[in-house]
């Protein structure tokens, strides 16, 4: 496997853990907002062998819990099971990031214990998801994906990275009945970095985030506004 990130300790990314975060390139989603859209292209180079990944997570086992791998769409790396079987043997838990579109490798995951913790984005209502996330997409694998984890709430975590392009009230009026009954979610705002592809899209204001998870709590557990 190619691994174009790690980040060797996170307090963040897997919640309630300390975690390394492991980024896999390539993604078949085109945000505009991304923040890692330096690794839309699963060809680049690796910055680290799977041997040395391994190494790694051995020194530091009794310091670190977990690993959360990332992306770009890590279910698309079909070796990515594999990886995690190998990881898990180490008594590591397991965090997987996922843009949804893979309810089949999520269905797979969920059949053989392969996970601890998935977190999916949704990207917006569904229908400004392709405006929102730069192309067309079968909104068909969104649902079947949300479903599967409203079913597994113990394993559940649903994020929004929230712009003022792209997202307002009814937005998460919508977003809300969706996904009524859901554990867990997060709303992560927009933030400009050299990586980014559009700049443009403004950043929420705190009132305006607040707003927004009121919405959410109508129906979901546990609503959140990260950094």
């Amino acid at each position: 496997m190619k691994i174009h990130g790690l980040q060797k300790c996170s307090l963040l990314d897997f919640p309630g853990h300390t975690a390394a975060t492991v980024f896999l390139g390539g993604c078949d989603m085109r945000c505009p907002y991304c923040h890692n859209a330096e690794i839309w292209d699963a060809s680049l180079p690796a910055l680290l062998e799977e041997e040395e990944l391994y190494q790694f997570l051995e020194e530091r086992r009794g310091f670190l819990e977990g690993v959360c791998f990332t992306g770009g769409e890590p279910l698309l790396r079909r070796d990515l099971p594999d990886v995690i079987r190998r990881v898990r043997s180490m008594d590591y838990l397991i965090k997987v990031d996922t843009n949804g579109l893979h309810p089949d490798i999520l269905q797979q995951f969920l059949d053989e214990h392969l996970v601890d913790r998935i977190a999916m984005d949704i990207k917006n209502e569904p229908d400004r998801y392709a405006e929102t996330v730069g192309i067309s997409v079968d909104l068909s694998r969104i649902r079947r994906s949300v479903s599967l984890l409203l079913a597994n709430p113990s394993l559940a975590e649903f994020r929004t990275t929230v712009t003022n392009a792209f997202h307002d009230c009814h937005s998460f009026m919508v977003i809300a009945d969706w996904l009524a009954g859901a554990p867990f979610f997060a709303l992560q705002p927009f933030k400009v970095t050299e990586f980014v592809p559009d700049q443009t899209l403004g950043t929420p204001t705190k009132e305006a985030l607040k707003a927004y998870a009121a919405i959410l709590r109508q129906t979901i557990t546990h609503v959140e506004i990260r950094g």
